[in-house]
C-alpha cells in the first residue's frame, strides 16, 4: 500500500482535470520536473494506485439502469465459497464485508424489475447464503469521489 504526498496529490488533481494529459504537459501545468511527473505515474502504475478504466464505465450504458444493493447473511465456514460465487455473476459490481446484522454488501445492476428479481434469486441459491435483504436505489445522492480528499492532502491537511 502506498502513502501519498501533496504532490501525489496535486498531480492526481490535475490528472482528474485532464486525463488525457500527457507527463510533459503535467509536468508543466505543476511546475514539476518531467522525470518527477514520469517516476511518480510509475510507482502509481507498479502499485495499482489508479482504479481500473472499467470503474469509470456506467453501467447504465451498459444497458443495466437499474441499481440495488442486497445485504447477505453468510454461513462463516462457506464465506470462501460464497465469494467465489458471487465473483461468477457479472451484474455483481462490487462485494463489501460487513459487522453487524449482515455479513456483506452486494451491489448488482439490473436491466429491469424482473431481471433483478431473477439476480436476487441467484444470490439467495448460492450455497453458504442463508438470508438476504434488497433496497433498490433510487437516486445516487453523493457519487463515488476522492476528490475532495485530493484536494484536502494537496493543501497540507
Amino acid at each position: 500500500m502506498t502513502k501519498l504526498d501533496r504532490t501525489d496529490a496535486r498531480l492526481l488533481l490535475a490528472l482528474c482535470d485532464a486525463p488525457r494529459a500527457t507527463g510533459v504537459q503535467l509536468a508543466a501545468t505543476l511546475n514539476l520536473a518531467r522525470n518527477t511527473v514520469q517516476a511518480r505515474l510509475s510507482r502509481w502504475e507498479q502499485e495499482k494506485v489508479l482504479a481500473p478504466i472499467d470503474r469509470c464505465v456506467s453501467p447504465r450504458d451498459l444497458g443495466y439502469p437499474l441499481k440495488a444493493f442486497i445485504t447477505a447473511v453468510v454461513d462463516q465456514h462457506q464465506l470462501e465459497d460464497v465469494l467465489a460465487a458471487l465473483e461468477t455473476i457479472a451484474q455483481v459490481t462490487q462485494v463489501t464485508g460487513l459487522s453487524g446484522a449482515a455479513d456483506l454488501l452486494i451491489a448488482v445492476v439490473a436491466t429491469d424489475a424482473d431481471d433483478l428479481y431473477r439476480l436476487a434469486g441467484l444470490v439467495l441459491a448460492v450455497p453458504g447464503v442463508q438470508r438476504t435483504t434488497m433496497s433498490v436505489a433510487m437516486h445516487e445522492v453523493v457519487a463515488y469521489r476522492t476528490r475532495p480528499l485530493l484536494e484536502q492532502l494537496a493543501r497540507g491537511r
